[in-house]
């Protein structure tokens, strides 16, 4: 009796599927992840429409709202145990429609900002909660496996991202590519009203931790300011070293702070386990690095190959729709095996991608030698990692801290992906982009990838 699920033996709580639960909840990350991708698309439609506007602040069109749900991502984990899954979960998605209207609705740059920070508190609400509920539906013997269907449903949207929403923005104007989440966000509200049942921890302690919060948020700001500005002062190159120094020296107040204060934003107990540490640390060398190869895909297609929007949103379909299969087998290797062999060998796969552009990408067009190998490569590299990167990370977790310990996980993920697109902007938005640019971006990615892959072979997740 001692082994049955939780669910089994409560008579208050509603039988539903565990995969009834799983596809409201992964349909509500879809929304997320989609979004992500279709704006790497629309970056050059939104700056045709505000002519007013810089590369900078069109950057942080994309980097306001992730830096937003990253920092709000810890909170809202605390939220959803303390005042219930279900009910966090249905408000962010709530949050999320309303956002996304705003965003195609706004008349400038600084209101679509603005709305994009609404629309990130929206994700940061529903993503942890979304895991959290996946989690407690399912057994732990099964968790590696559905962790990898949640991962793969991420790399679905990915896949469709591009292409659809290269489409939508070439047909309809960018404006669409917020609309378009809608209509998916009032049938997940219908069916969690529906059919989820509540589960909380009251007992929880709520990390609402507003002093941390503008640290952490100040900190990667001024770190993404001095990346994306460096170039305008190359004559004056101490002034984004300052911006950054003074980043970092926010990044190290923040840690202090947390040591010190009784409720901090971030529990760094948490870190005192060699395997949440290493897979924290790998996660946000990767995510960097996936963010440069994704954003700077659509560079090279429309700018150096001359594609037009909607074909290379098709171009770049296939490396994400590799990462569906690949993520499914990954999950059952993980339950099977640990996630340290399957982490290890993403790694060094992906890095083999970046070599591969490296010495095959051209200013001549060729997609079928030069690109879609290493678009094959990268997506099995990336089904390998990123849905064990979430895996690993709360596998040793009590059920109390599911959602804190996977909210700090997406929340330097995310924080990974703003350094990756502030190093693309910083690199390839420029009046004349060339292939040296390119090689630039494979040399680093290569590096980030390598270092993580250092990092997760200290991951040991294996059943004794």
């Amino acid at each position: 009796m001692n082994n049955m699920h939780p669910l089994e033996h409560n008579p208050a709580i509603r039988r539903v599927s565990p995969w009834l639960v799983f596809h409201i909840a992964s349909l509500a990350t879809f929304l997320v992840s989609i979004d992500t991708t279709v704006l790497y698309v629309a970056f050059h439609s939104i700056a045709k429409s505000f002519p007013e506007a810089n590369p900078t602040s069109i950057a942080w069109v994309m980097n306001a709202y992730t830096i937003v749900y990253a920092t709000c991502l810890i909170p809202a984990g605390g939220l959803a145990d303390r005042y219930g899954r279900k009910r966090i979960f249905m408000l962010g998605v709530a949050l999320f429609i309303l956002a996304s209207v705003l965003c195609g609705l706004s008349p400038n740059i600084h209101t679509l900002i603005a709305a994009r920070v609404i629309q990130a508190i929206g994700a940061s609400f529903l993503g942890p909660a979304a895991l959290s509920l996946i989690l407690e539906a399912f057994s732990k013997e099964k968790r590696a496996i559905v962790v990898g269907a949640w991962g793969a449903t991420g790399a679905l949207a990915a896949a469709l991202g591009p292409a659809v929403g290269a489409w939508i923005v070439d047909a309809w104007g960018w404006e669409w590519a917020f609309y378009i989440n809608a209509p998916l966000g009032i049938y997940c509200l219908f069916m969690g009203i529906k059919t989820l049942n509540e589960s909380s921890n009251p007992a929880s302690r709520l990390r609402f931790d507003l002093v941390g919060m503008l640290l952490i948020i100040a900190a990667i700001a001024a770190i993404t300011s001095s990346l994306i500005e460096y170039k305008h002062y190359l004559n004056q190159p101490h002034i984004p070293l300052l911006i950054g120094g003074s980043g970092l020296g926010l990044l190290l107040l923040f840690v202090y702070w947390c040591k010190k204060t009784s409720n901090p934003l971030v529990d760094l107990k948490l870190f005192q386990n060699r395997t949440y540490r290493a897979v924290n640390i790998a996660a946000l060398f990767f995510s960097t690095a996936f963010a440069t190869m994704f954003f700077s895909f659509f560079f090279l297609m429309t700018k150096i190959w001359g594609y037009s929007l909607p074909q290379a949103g098709l171009a770049m379909m296939v490396g994400p729709a590799t990462v569906v299969p690949t993520a499914l087998w990954g999950g059952r290797m993980a339950s099977r095996y640990g996630h340290k062999m399957v982490l290890v060998a993403g790694c060094l796969i992906f890095s083999t991608s970046s070599i591969w552009y490296l010495n095959e990408i051209t200013a001549i067009p060729d997609y079928l030698w030069a690109c879609l190998p290493g678009q094959l490569i990268s997506g099995i590299g990336v089904g390998l990692v990123m849905p064990s990167l979430s895996g690993a990370a709360v596998h040793d977790l009590p059920q109390k801290d599911y959602a804190i310990g996977s909210a700090i996980n997406q929340a330097i993920r995310q924080i990974g992906t703003v350094l990756g697109v502030a190093i693309t902007v910083s690199i390839l938005v420029k009046s004349a982009v060339n292939l040296d640019d390119f090689h630039l971006l494979y040399t680093i990615q290569f590096l980030l990838v390598i270092t993580s892959a250092i990092f997760v072979s200290y991951v040991n997740t294996r059943q004794s």
